[in-house]
């Protein structure tokens, strides 16, 4: 009989137990997506508690705690950092057939060597035995990535980045190469305009039109390009749809007027925007993703108590093939069309993606187009 969550976890037979502990297990792993803070690769960011690892940034965890009851005091606010440990140990029953559970005690086994199941009874004697395990120096930032063969990292980066951690990384040789992402999210989201004059100040291009914008954002591609960056990224609700090149430079202008955009002009200047950037990915030989159908800060109360990005975001309910398909083939017809990855957060969408990206594979590459089905939890 298996035990919970034993070395053959989700191996059901032999030959999965075989390709899993003979091959894959071995691997490098190489991480084209994800959220680290470059600074603390940089700074090798040793952890005083597994609270700061595990709690301190992750929104999945909070929606959990949110739903468990836990007082806010206790999830992003200023309760100590056993406290808040201390109830998110009281919360982990309760996840039980949500990832999080299984990702909990992967990471306690896996890290710690830790093969009880968390809950509010030993959750303060894990609180410290985790904690002390933090304090040895294979359990650094860096020690934790070059433990686990982490060989290639991509982190999630703005335009006006300096990319100084990143440039500190290379310099100092550490074991997991970490390399830069291009999100331009806000640049070409019409809804910022203090963020377009920051854009201006770092690229000293004074932007008044969609050319301006466009100039600016390649002087950062190159930038980001000299400092290894190979990848995009960008998210949206809807992926937009391009109705009128000269409507969208237009509506920029009104937008930089501060004059209100109509939800279409919006989403046909942001359309036409992304088209324009997506050309500049293809001359780099750039790969693109799009998280495509995610609503963000849902809760307008908690966005103004706790700020943006704190754990409201959903999938949208919105079609998506029509717009997405057009973008393809326009791209597609100009010989623009960049290696691309594709993220559907509604699963709903799953077949739609994958019967999709069959239409525009090709160019002498394999796996030109790839769907990536992830589900907001």
């Amino acid at each position: 009989m298996k035990t919970f969550l034993d070395a053959n976890f989700l191996l059901t037979n032999k030959v999965a137990e075989k390709l899993y502990h003979d091959i894959a297990s071995k691997m490098p792993i190489i991480d084209y997506h994800n959220h680290l803070p470059p600074n603390e690769i940089a700074n090798n960011r040793q952890y005083a508690n597994i609270s700061q690892a595990w709690l301190n940034e992750d929104h999945y965890k909070w929606r959990a705690m949110r739903a468990n009851g836990i007082d806010e005091h206790y999830i992003t606010r200023n309760a100590s950092d056993k406290e808040k440990f201390l109830k998110w140990g009281a919360t982990v029953p309760y996840t039980l057939r949500n990832p999080l559970y299984h990702w909990t005690h992967l990471e306690l086994q896996g890290y710690f060597d830790i093969h009880e199941l968390l809950n509010k009874e030993n959750a303060s004697s894990i609180y410290e035995i985790t904690s002390a395990i933090l304090q040895k120096p294979d359990m650094s930032c860096q020690g934790i990535l070059k433990q686990k063969n982490v060989e290639a990292l991509c982190t999630t980066d703005d335009p006006i980045d300096d990319l100084a951690h990143h440039q500190f990384i290379k310099k100092n040789n550490a074991y997991t190469k970490v390399f830069p992402t291009f999100r331009p999210e806000t640049a070409i989201s019409i809804s910022d305009l203090s963020y377009i004059n920051k854009l201006s100040g770092v690229t000293k291009i004074n932007i008044k039109s969609t050319d301006d914008l466009l100039e600016a954002l390649q002087q950062r591609i190159d930038y980001f390009h000299n400092n290894g960056c190979r990848l995009s990224d960008i998210s949206f609700e809807k992926f937009p749809e391009l109705t009128s090149e000269i409507e969208a430079k237009i509506s920029f202008k009104r937008f930089l007027n501060k004059q209100q955009l109509t939800p279409k002009q919006k989403e046909n200047t942001q359309a036409y925007l992304l088209i324009e950037v997506c050309k500049l990915y293809h001359k780099k030989n750039w790969t693109q993703q799009f998280h495509i159908g995610v609503v963000r800060n849902n809760n307008s109360r908690a966005k103004n108590k706790l700020g943006p990005d704190t754990g409201f975001d959903s999938m949208s309910d919105v079609l998506q093939g029509h717009a997405l398909m057009h973008f393809l083939d326009r791209m597609d017809s100009a010989d623009q069309l960049a290696k691309t990855i594709l993220y559907n957060l509604n699963p709903r969408d799953n077949d739609l993606f994958a019967n999709a990206i069959g239409n525009f594979q090709g160019g002498k590459i394999a796996g030109k187009i790839i769907p990536a089905e992830k589900i907001q939890l």
